[in-house]
């Protein structure tokens, strides 16, 4: 009983020292189901700072979000999971995104344009953004092996969390771990 009492101060002691985890501890309590897969880091972590493209492109880099919560999908219109999810996310944006939250897509390696375009088009996707990242420069600096991968960024541009492979954007569970960062 002991090492538990000590172990619960010291947790609480540890999320006073630093607010950042204690808006992942919220996230964390909140995932269900397929956001199990969801890995939230122990501590925040630097991104890749290499440029990618707007559609048109024009460049961005992840520093430009700064300032709010930012899910990063990471995909190609070859991928099948891809196909699956981005509907999901596109719900998502619809519910959270504003100016705490905002999803931003990005795809990687050899997309041609029309390819990225007429993905979106036949999934009915039109308000999430078709950045590119051609050379993979930005998926290769920061780890994304195997597609999709998702991360999400804190408000101080920092990686705290990952998910591999396709998950259930739109599920209640989702909404909620979100929406505790969000909160936060």
């Amino acid at each position: 009983m002991k090492r538990f009492l000590y172990a619960f101060v010291y947790t609480g002691l540890v999320v006073l020292a630093n607010p950042a985890l204690a808006d992942v501890a919220a996230a964390t309590a909140a995932r269900e189901g397929d956001m199990k897969k969801m890995n939230f880091h122990s501590e925040p972590t630097a991104v890749g700072t290499s440029e990618f493209t707007t559609f048109d492109g024009e460049p961005l880099s992840l520093a430009d979000y700064q300032g709010k919560w930012v899910l990063v999908n990471f995909w190609a219109t070859w991928c099948a999971p891809c196909r699956h999810e981005m509907p999901m996310l596109s719900e998502l944006q619809t519910e959270l995104g504003g100016d705490d939250f905002e999803v931003l897509t990005i795809a990687t390696g050899r997309n041609p344009q029309t390819a990225m375009q007429k993905f979106f088009d036949e999934i009915g996707v039109s308000n999430l953004p078709l950045n590119r990242d051609p050379k993979s420069e930005l998926a290769r600096e920061m780890a994304v092996l195997g597609l999709p991968i998702t991360v999400i960024l804190n408000p101080e541009g920092q990686e705290v969390g990952r998910l591999q492979g396709d998950a259930e954007w739109s599920s209640d569970s989702a909404k909620a771990m979100l929406q505790a960062l969000i909160d936060s």
